[in-house]
């Protein structure tokens, strides 16, 4: 039977109007958004912006001036919060303990009995690559290792809830496939996953939904790719061919060079070119342009083996929104 008290994974983290003030500084403003379970939430924004705060209130270290934060669309208690999974950014673990020893201790402080500790800490330590270190003091690892250490903090207890702040900081690109690919399975088991960080390309890769902040307000929130084809503008590019008989006459084309088919397309009413590397083209087109008129155009000059919209990168949404 489902535990109404301390909730249960396939439950629904929702946020709702959180603000959250440090004396006369407003940090978080009508924050609100939601991390579905079986689903990785990327939670991208500058230094500042209201990231760690607002995860310090959903895990109830603490507490909103104003909003609701609820799993399940029950209203967060001690039961509840103590089934999450936290990974602080700072370390928030025993540098002098075992590394066995701390993690069988955080899962009996989360509930579980000695022998499911004993066993959950074996099968994290071996599915993390850190079995044969299992008796080492954790500050005799390496950064990266130590790291790991910490994710297998927050997954012992076999969290309903993951909220991990910077969980791939101080990893090299196989620690993060193999940690990414472990978040994944805790995600496919139906359990929500938010995490921040500030490798964008590695947010665009893993997450399933993002949600933006700047200064405390949410300025993008939903699936990576509804948010990118949102956030799309008009931008074409375009690979145009000059005809044969044009080809073996015109002289070999520098990257980047100027070509008469820059100058071609701009005659087209608000289409102004962004960037040009060889026979490829990027164009701008304003709302009033029309595309169909750039195509025919383009049709005039050679054939047209590419006429593709651009949907922008997370990296160049971000760096649109936040000021």
């Amino acid at each position: 039977m489902r535990d109404e008290q301390a909730g249960d994974a396939g439950d629904e983290l929702t946020l709702t109007g959180v603000s959250r003030s440090f004396g006369d500084r407003l940090v978080l403003d009508d924050v609100g958004f939601t991390v579905r379970p079986g689903r990785m939430t990327g939670f991208i924004g500058a230094n500042g912006a209201g990231k760690t705060t607002t995860m310090r209130i959903v895990l109830g270290v603490l507490a909103p001036d104003a909003g609701r934060v609820e799993l399940g669309g029950r209203e967060l208690t001690r039961p509840v919060r103590r089934r999450f999974g936290y990974m602080p950014e700072e370390r928030g673990l025993y540098p002098k303990m075992r590394i066995d020893e701390q993690l069988v201790y955080l899962g009996r402080v989360h509930g579980l009995g000695l022998r499911d500790a004993r066993r959950r800490t074996d099968e994290l330590l071996d599915q993390l690559g850190l079995a044969d270190r299992a008796h080492d003091q954790l500050h005799t690892l390496s950064l990266g290792n130590q790291q790991r250490v910490q994710v297998a903090a927050a997954l012992v207890h076999d969290p309903v809830l993951l909220v991990l702040d910077e969980p791939f900081s101080g990893l090299d690109p196989i620690a993060v496939d193999a940690m990414g690919a472990h978040l994944r399975a805790r995600a496919d088991a139906g359990v929500p996953v938010l995490f921040s960080s500030h490798q964008l390309e590695l947010v665009e890769r893993l997450c399933d939904d993002v949600v933006i902040i700047d200064h405390g307000r949410v300025v993008a929130a939903g699936s990576a790719d509804a948010v990118r084809t949102q956030r799309k503008g008009r931008r074409l590019r375009l690979l145009v061919e000059p005809e044969p008989g044009e080809m073996a006459s015109a002289a070999p084309l520098a990257e980047g060079a100027p070509t008469g088919l820059s100058a071609f397309l701009e005659q087209v009413p608000g289409v102004s070119v962004h960037s040009q590397d060889g026979l490829r083209v990027v164009v701008d087109l304003a709302d009033d342009a029309d595309d169909q008129a750039l195509l025919a155009t383009a049709q005039q000059h050679g054939v047209v083996r590419e006429f593709t919209p651009l949907v922008p990168t997370l990296a160049e949404i971000f760096r649109e929104v936040v000021r």
